[in-house]
């Protein structure tokens, strides 16, 4: 199992220069690059220079993080995201970055889960169609939220084998998976060349459909059942990589370098009780 680094960890006290640096001082394997600190990068950087970095260091790019909102576009939003991906998929080809994370809309209005399921698919066939050339996967990321039209791991799963592409899979996180009741029993059921990104948190103990992305805590220090998600993943095959993700803004106030050190020292912790840590 790889260990990587998901930026939003970093968010408010960072940059992808500074994360990249700390990253490959302290061990990690792989990053999420986030769109908007890959934006900023490249006001004063290019990409020929963020290859040579990566070309020259152990830690490698991942995927990145994220296409938003990507379903019930107006024409113009609609452009812009196929814009975005374009952008990603160009950037991937030049930094060998292969997988793009997408993440459904909130607060449709009255759709029904058949309309969901049938825009989610329709959009998910589009980008994948336009990423394909580019060797570039698409990871659905349903959101733990009662006002994300995709919000357990079931419909999210559901929506992947409806799409039946090749490059098309799901973001397993554990908050999300917690946060909106997803079962177990699902994940143990899935095809794990179908997980495409695994993200690693925990959070407070908050009741179904009240946690928000604030009460995300260190891995072990909340009230998920990690244990339990890694020995499903250990049981049905999935060992590719694990990404600790935090949107904490109490750590944003933290040094990035202790931030960074602290999430891999905890998140190392609970892994190697179920895998084999590898490297790059």
């Amino acid at each position: 199992m790889k260990i990587a680094f998901n930026e939003a960890t970093t968010l408010k006290n960072s940059t992808l220069k500074l994360d990249l640096e700390l990253c490959e001082k302290h061990g990690y394997d792989l990053i999420e690059i986030r769109l908007d600190k890959l934006r900023e990068y490249l006001i004063d950087h290019t990409v020929e220079e963020l290859k040579e970095f990566l070309e020259g260091h152990r830690i490698k790019p991942y995927a990145f993080n994220a296409l938003e909102f990507i379903t019930f576009r107006d024409q113009e939003g609609y452009e812009q995201l196929k814009s975005d991906l374009r952008f990603l998929c160009e950037v991937g080809e030049v930094i060998d970055c292969k997988t793009i994370i997408a993440v459904p809309t909130f607060d449709i209005g009255d759709y029904t889960k058949t309309k969901i399921k049938e825009e989610t698919v329709r959009v998910l066939h589009e980008l994948a169609q336009l990423a394909e050339p580019y060797g570039v996967r698409i990871a659905l990321e349903f959101c733990g939220y009662p006002n994300c039209s995709v919000n357990t791991f079931a419909q999210a799963y559901d929506i992947v084998r409806e799409v039946n592409r090749h490059n098309v899979g799901i973001v397993l996180d554990c908050f999300h998976f917690h946060a909106m009741n997803s079962h177990i029993d699902d994940l143990r059921a899935a095809d794990p060349t179908k997980i495409f990104v695994f993200h690693m948190d925990d959070c407070e103990d908050l009741p179904a459909g009240a946690l928000r992305d604030h009460h995300r805590v260190w891995p072990g220090d909340g009230a998920i059942d990690l244990e339990q998600i890694l020995r499903t993943l250990k049981d049905i095959g999935y060992d590719e990589m694990v990404s600790i993700e935090l949107f904490r803004p109490e750590y944003w106030e933290w040094d990035a370098e202790k931030t960074i050190q602290v999430a891999k020292e905890k998140t190392e912790k609970l892994v190697n009780r179920y895998f084999k840590i590898e490297r790059v």
